[in-house]
């Protein structure tokens, strides 16, 4: 169960990550990604970061391997925006939900279609 404190803190990583990697990182593979979700342990000591991008899975290794080598600049950045007595280890994941989202609309799109009536004029 996740608590009033870890929402609140987590909220406040996912604004500030964002941030950062929007103003303050010069590195064209993170152009076009979104921090999604960022949930955090109840310690405060680890936080788990997904992110998707524009560019879709193609990007995937990528835009993660230039989080994890922006993962220091990005704590130190935490540290000095935040007040929090540990800044937690970030761990970046790639968000699924969207590509999913997508997916399961389009499916929902096929059914309705062979579902929709056809105009048959014997049932007049």
């Amino acid at each position: 169960m996740t608590t009033r404190r870890q929402q609140r803190v987590a909220e406040q990583l996912r604004h500030e990550l964002s941030k950062l990697i929007e103003h303050e990182i010069d590195d064209p593979r993170l152009a076009l990604i979104s921090v999604t979700e960022v949930t955090i342990s109840p310690d405060l000591y680890n936080a788990n970061v997904y992110t998707s991008s524009l560019q879709g899975e193609a990007a995937r290794k990528d835009v993660l391997a230039a989080l994890e080598a922006a993962r220091g600049f990005l704590r130190r950045g935490l540290a000095a925006r935040l007040k929090l007595r540990v800044v937690p280890n970030l761990y970046f994941h790639w968000d699924k939900s969207l590509e999913t989202g997508d997916r399961i609309s389009r499916l929902i799109d096929q059914i309705e279609e062979t579902d929709a009536p056809h105009d048959d004029p014997s049932a007049r």
